[in-house]
């Protein structure tokens, strides 16, 4: 089966992106559609699928790692074949690998601590009948809070441990007991020796054996002692000391009993740091020589007598070992010796791609990379090497370092016109983190996508953070007040609100090009493009006021109403018998200009014989003003 982002493995869980690769395995990061949760899918090899009595050890134990319900386990939750492709569904955690943390320096209470809930998990296994057997820092995840778990139970058990098996062991050897390294049978002691490799390497950040090759590794786990991890680290205090060792002893027999007397041993060391738990100096040192270190003075007395390390057996097995050890020797001889020199080949894992090209090349190497998605890696971090560093490869050669391409990619969903939540949920569900902004529109409704950033269908890389543009509806401004302007400012101001102006004029008078009236009223809101009519005074009138002076009463207001005025009739009391009846004045006068409609007041004499002149006031026409009535 071809493993890739977004495959959909067993009708239920789509691939993410990829965790990482071992011997004999690789591990995915998927999403559980039928129970809406992550899991890590870990894949076998090909080349184990093709044995059936591995395939059928491998389904057995992962049945039993399926019972293993503790706070300190990684759950196995299904296991099943897809095309041939046997995998294991696990619980997801999101942290780190112990091995991380050592990279970064943990404190002597922080190493214990972690390794404290290795042994709760690794007693509980063995308690259920299950030893571990590849037990490692990669196989020990530490989640944000701080709590341990240890994965792969069971599938380790289901490999083969030989060290002949290549794939299986050249990443592990460091942790190999020595009853491993030899080939003898397997019992939850070795996971005590493993997991004391574990605490030594927390406690001083490297392991007690390292070599170029896994066969050295095994030859010095089978006969060489290990430096007490206070040589390396001071803070190590004498009783840890003893603890570590302890776990390390060559012989099982001479290890702790089991995980609860080794956290037991851990906990008495943390409450008396000097060494008192474990009885005298002679107690310690029968600590200590039992892992194969050289006693510190005084002499104890003699230990009880032991069996016998080098067994026949044991004596054929290292004989093997040094013959290959032989082999590898001359052949590196041949190669120096040849035309083509043989180099070092240097770390560059954690490194980024350039950092480590640049290294590689100027060792004298052609650098392959490849990438491939890794989750909790920033993308361009190198994450594998081949060859291993600290080996020799042929100068010229190749060395493929292996890129963390972050979580992979995927395709930004379309969510234009969607609602938010809808759309939040959308780019949520493809892998991607949200974050949302609020444009004005006048197309797109209130409340309603508008679009993302990136665009809709762009290859993005997962967990990724995409903005959500949503409208916030049609923009608003304010209206102008510019009643009183000239026409061209009241235009300009109109124009730079963001509106559109639109100009009627009358005849007023007020004087011309002035605006007189404006709809709608300026300070009130409208939207961006809306239109402003705005009403603007074209001046005085073209309309020449008659003189009406002189004629009877009938007569001007009939002149007038021919010009297109109306006429305010005035009636002044007159003494002159001959101005009865006859405008006496006008205002305003003849030959002036008005507005069409515009009202004539007109005095119209009224003779009467008395010594006091009162006045009355009659308006005729549209539009007069004043007291009496209008004449038509």
């Amino acid at each position: 089966m071809q493993l890739a982002q977004d495959t959909v493995v067993a009708g239920r869980y789509r691939l993410i992106g990829r965790l990482g690769s071992g011997g004999m395995a690789d591990v995915w990061c998927a999403e559980d559609s039928m129970l809406n949760r992550r899991v890590a899918l870990k894949f076998l090899h090909p080349r184990f699928a093709q044995d059936e009595q591995f395939v059928e050890r491998f389904r057995r134990e992962a049945s039993s790692a399926a019972g293993l319900q503790h706070p300190n386990v990684v759950g196995v939750f299904d296991r099943g074949t897809v095309d041939g492709a046997h995998y294991i569904a696990m619980e997801y955690v999101e942290g780190a690998s112990l091995k991380d943390l050592i990279q970064r320096g943990l404190s002597v209470g922080e190493a214990v601590e972690i390794v404290r809930q290795v042994l709760a998990g690794v007693k509980y296994a063995h308690d259920h009948g299950i030893v571990h057997r590849d037990l490692k820092p990669q196989n020990v995840l530490v989640d944000s809070e701080g709590r341990a778990r240890v994965t792969d139970f069971g599938i380790a058990r289901a490999g083969a441990s030989e060290i002949t098996q290549t794939g299986s062991v050249l990443g592990t050897a460091q942790y190999l007991s020595p009853e491993q390294a030899q080939g003898l049978p397997v019992t939850a002691a070795s996971d005590i020796y493993s997991i004391g490799v574990m605490l030594y390497e927390a406690l001083t950040r490297q392991v007690p054996f390292d070599a170029d090759s896994p066969v050295t590794v095994a030859l010095k786990q089978v006969s060489e002692r290990p430096r007490p991890p206070s040589e390396l680290n001071p803070q190590v205090s004498r009783a840890l000391d003893g603890v570590v060792m302890r776990a390390l002893a060559k012989d099982p027999a001479n290890r702790f009993a089991s995980a609860e007397e080794f956290r037991q041993a851990l906990d008495a060391a943390e409450a008396d740091p000097s060494g008192a738990a474990f009885g005298d100096t002679a107690s310690y040192a029968a600590v200590a020589a039992a892992a194969g270190t050289e006693p510190p003075p005084p002499a104890p007395p003699p230990p009880p007598e032991e069996r016998g390390f080098f067994t026949p057996g044991r004596i054929a097995l290292l004989a093997l070992i040094l013959l290959a050890l032989a082999g590898v020797l001359v052949y590196f001889l041949l190669l120096k010796g040849g035309s083509t020199r043989s180099v070092v080949v240097p770390t560059v894992i954690g490194e980024k791609k350039a950092e480590a090209t640049d290294k590689l090349q100027a060792a004298g190497f052609q650098v392959v990379p490849r990438s491939i998605p890794r989750a909790n890696t920033p993308p361009g971090q190198v994450i594998e090497q081949d060859p291993p560093a600290g080996s020799r490869a042929p100068e010229g050669s190749n060395v493929t370092i292996t890129v963390s391409a972050g979580l992979g990619n995927a395709i930004v969903p379309d969510v234009k016109g969607a609602e938010l939540a809808v759309a939040k949920k959308q780019i949520e569900d493809a892998g991607f983190k949200t974050s949302v902004t609020h444009e004005h529109s006048n197309r797109v409704k209130k409340g309603i996508v508008i679009g993302t950033a990136p665009p809709a269908l762009t290859r993005l890389e997962l967990n990724s953070t995409v903005t959500i543009k949503v409208s916030s509806g049609p923009r608003t401004v304010e209206v102008p007040s510019v009643v009183g302007l000239g026409q061209g400012e009241a235009v300009g101001q109109i124009r730079q609100a963001g509106l559109v102006p639109r100009v009627q004029q009358q005849e007023s008078s007020e004087p011309k090009g002035q605006v007189i009236d404006q709809i709608p009223d300026g300070g009130s809101s409208a939207q961006r493009g809306d239109s402003v009519t705005i009403v603007v005074s074209k001046g005085v009138g073209s309309v020449v006021v008659p003189n009406v002076v002189g004629e009877s009463k009938d007569a001007a207001i009939s002149d007038l109403h021919a010009a297109g005025l109306s006429a305010r009739v005035v009636t002044q009391t007159t003494s002159d018998p001959n101005s009865d009846g006859i405008v006496i004045n006008q205002s305003p006068q003849g030959g002036s200009k008005l507005p069409k409609g515009e009202a004539v007041a007109i005095s119209v004499g009224k003779f009467e014989q008395q010594s006091t002149t009162t006045t009355t006031t009659t308006t005729t026409g549209g539009g007069g003003t004043g007291g009496g009535s209008t004449t038509p």
